[in-house]
């Protein structure tokens, strides 16, 4: 929890209060169902709660924003997020339904009311989204394939509406078809051996932007 409050020293109270609860609750949801890696979990902060906010670090989600999370498993990288960004809406969208049904339950034990669930793949979802973000779900010309025509085309923001997807090893091949593609080494924000070689891709996806 104090990583969370080293490089997010703004917090405010309830956001502290929810940053501080998430270890005990998943830890419960965890022993019934595999959200996370156990191996990991003593590093639940830095691996998982740290690591989703990287995204925070290269866009401010601003206010009144629709985000959609593709594959959001146990909730990662929208539930930290969600937090950290209470006046956007945020849609966490997984294929396995006993997933979705403890994230909907996390985000209840942990007051976030800008969070919704649902289980559907992708490429079905209805509606049209300011980011769409992503932890290693898939590669990223199947995430785009999946997403494209998903977003909404005026920006609220500095940096176009497209893709953010946590990401980490050499990816020269999986964006080849994607010279827009920007690679945002993690390590430049969090200066833990743990963010080596990972990255935030950003991915910008307006109409036209290929």
């Amino acid at each position: 929890m104090k990583l969370i409050q080293k490089y997010f020293p703004k917090l405010n109270s309830r956001q502290l209060e929810q940053f501080s609860k998430m270890k005990e609750i998943y830890y419960y949801w965890n022993k019934k169902i595999n959200l996370i890696s156990r191996k990991s979990f003593d590093s639940f902060y830095q691996n998982h709660v740290l690591h989703s906010l990287g995204i925070a670090k290269i866009v401010s989600i601003m206010p009144g924003s629709n985000i959609m999370d593709v594959g959001t498993g146990g909730g990662f990288p929208g539930i930290p997020l969600a937090i950290l960004f209470p006046d956007s809406d945020f849609l966490l969208v997984d294929s396995r339904d006993k997933k979705i049904k403890a994230t909907k339950s996390i985000s209840k034990e942990l007051f976030i009311n800008n969070v919704r669930t649902i289980c559907i793949r992708a490429e079905k979802t209805k509606g049209k989204f300011d980011f769409i973000l992503n932890r290693a779900v898939t590669k990223i010309p199947r995430l785009y394939a999946w997403v494209k025509g998903k977003f909404i085309s005026k920006s609220k923001h500095e940096i176009p509406n497209g893709i953010f997807s946590l990401k980490g090893g050499n990816l020269s091949e999986e964006l080849s078809l994607f010279p827009k593609a920007i690679e945002f080494p993690l390590m430049n924000y969090f200066k833990i051996a743990f963010f080596s070689g990972k990255k935030v891709v950003y991915l910008p996806c307006a109409k036209n932007s290929f």
